[in-house]
């Protein structure tokens, strides 16, 4: 048996890789079970990792610091840049609402976690953890370990306070929705109110019938007007053609444009009269539209091309060759001649199917190009977010400055990343794939150390009054004010259920709720408040992690 012995329990780098294997296998195993319709996922390793350590396994301190320090960064930044590409965009058309709403939860639930402290004179820093496993939210509370640290006292409390109360976070989340659909929720709330929340844009039909654009080019036209569109077809008698910036508009012109669903009434007095033909459902046969021209969806795969703006391609000029749109992140974006270029964005093209074909050769067109993730890049933004993690910011009233530390650097500049390396020439895509595996990965490394660390005092904590104290405020903090501002959120925000659900889900950073909602609900409307609201609200946790350490103890 020393072989067994050395392998799992003598200290040593062979000894803490294999029973972090050991219990993040165990833990992703067990996470695929489901009590009444409800899976925990991945956060099974954080419960196998305190039995683990309740059953007296350890590692190295050393070891034990550095992969938990290491999954924490890894899961942040990876989500960041996964969102990035489509984080700016989504304030667009009620993401400002959504993150104002995931906010008010997230001072809500603060303002209760500081009530129930005072009230039943915990100390913040327990409090602290208590909040962050109320809502389930692991990077705040490194966070808050840090900033404990940084103070020279034990961070051990906040994990063991954050550890009897994560259980009763993630059921609290769903919990409360259980109580919305069920008591508060009206027909109507179940209708969603933002068809496609991911697409801004529109195709419209016009005829061309306002006397004062007769004989003007489309680049004239477009500088005349603050609306931005592109004409993907123009019907001349009975003729279809793809027009380009010098083509000369007449009257009685029939165009198909894409544009922002923000703009169509200004194009409509602009160009004259509207079609009454529905451009938009999702059954048009495009290829078939007209005998001439195709349309095809094409992948950027070329690394050439990244950050490269749309205009500098002058595929119109040199192939006759239109981009109506641009998917990128699961958002689509009008295709205007200054839009930067990302490796991995779906163009849509529009010509003659010669033509296309060599666009898309151009192009590139080749998933298969884009499968290997640029690493260089991924370690280049965690050296970054790490620099800006550890920049002090000084707060007024506050004695000590304040960090976003492992947690918010990585996350602020993955997103950052995701959305502006690009136009540095980073190539910072990965596919859905490769990005959910290093996110898992570091996930699942954080939260195995995170309950190996808790797991010898666990039960010890849950027993004594100390800890049913804890579970009862966690409970509160969980389920009190994710109530409050859902119901909120739809009679004053008019959100529908689905909206709302996600909303919460991100605001208490809670995706196995998430699961919950997107079965619970129809269309992908919870999904996108979650995205929409996740990484602004993870942000603003993280931060007033420390802010309450700092300015309570």
């Amino acid at each position: 048996m020393n072989w067994f012995e050395s392998l799992f329990i003598e200290h040593s780098a062979v000894q803490a890789v294999a029973l972090l294997g050991v219990i993040i296998a165990i833990g992703l195993g067990l996470g695929k079970l489901r009590f009444y319709g409800i899976s925990l996922g991945v956060t099974f390793v954080f419960f196998t990792g305190i039995l683990a350590g309740h059953l007296g396994f350890s590692i190295s301190p050393d070891m034990l610091m550095y992969a938990q320090n290491f999954g924490l960064v890894l899961f942040v930044y990876e989500l960041g840049l996964q969102v990035g590409p489509g984080f700016f965009s989504s304030f667009r058309s009620g993401g400002v609402s959504l993150n104002m709403w995931g906010l008010l939860l997230v001072v809500v639930g603060t303002l209760t976690a500081i009530g129930l402290s005072f009230a039943f004179h915990i100390p913040m820093s327990d409090m602290t953890g208590i909040l962050c496993g109320a809502t389930t939210n692991t990077p705040a509370l490194g966070a808050a370990q840090q900033a404990l640290e940084q103070l020279g006292m034990s961070a051990s409390g906040a994990a063991l306070s954050c550890a009897v109360t994560y259980p009763l976070g993630v059921v609290g989340v769903i919990l409360a929705m259980i109580i919305m659909g069920k008591v508060f929720v009206r027909p109507s709330d179940l209708q969603s109110t933002h068809h496609d929340s991911g697409d801004h844009t529109y195709v419209a039909e016009y005829c061309v019938t306002n006397p004062g654009i007769f004989g003007l080019t489309i680049k004239d036209i477009r500088k005349s007007t603050g609306a931005k569109f592109v004409i993907s077809r123009l019907w001349r008698s009975g003729r279809v053609s793809i027009p380009g910036p010098d083509q000369i508009l007449k009257q009685g012109d029939r165009i198909l444009l894409v544009t922002n669903d923000s703009d169509v009434n200004a194009l409509t007095i602009l160009f004259g009269e509207k079609g009454s033909d529905d451009w938009n459902r999702s059954d048009i046969d495009w290829d078939r539209l007209d005998r001439s021209l195709v349309s095809r969806k094409v992948v950027i795969s070329k690394p050439s091309l990244n950050g490269k703006k749309l205009g500098a391609l002058k595929l119109r000029n040199h192939y006759h060759v239109n981009i109506s749109r641009v998917s990128r992140a699961g958002i689509r974006l009008l295709a205007t001649p200054g839009l930067v270029l990302q490796l991995g964005d779906v163009v849509t093209l529009v010509g003659d199917k010669d033509s296309i074909d060599q666009v898309a050769q151009l192009l590139g067109n080749s998933r298969l190009n884009l499968k290997d993730p640029n690493l260089a890049s991924i370690f280049l933004g965690i050296v970054l977010g790490l620099v800006l993690g550890s920049i002090p910011i000084f707060i007024p009233g506050i004695s000590s400055p304040i960090r976003l530390g492992l947690a918010g650097g990585p996350i602020v500049v993955g997103i950052l990343m995701g959305r502006f390396g690009p136009q540095f020439h980073l190539v910072t895509y990965t596919t859905r794939s490769a990005n959910l595996m290093l996110r898992g990965i570091g996930l699942s490394l954080y939260l195995a150390c995170l309950g190996l660390s808790s797991g010898a005092q666990f039960l010890d904590t849950v027993m004594r009054a100390d800890g049913l104290l804890w579970i009862a405020c966690g409970f509160l903090i969980t389920v009190v004010p994710t109530l409050i501002v859902g119901v909120l959120a739809m009679r004053a925000g008019r959100l529908d259920f689905g909206e709302s659900c996600g909303m919460m889900c991100g605001a208490m950073a809670n995706p196995m709720a998430l699961t919950y909602a997107g079965e619970n609900t129809e269309g992908d409307e919870s999904a996108v408040s979650y995205a929409t609201v996740y990484p602004l609200a993870m942000f603003m946790r993280v931060v007033i992690a420390q802010i309450l350490i700092l300015l309570f103890i």
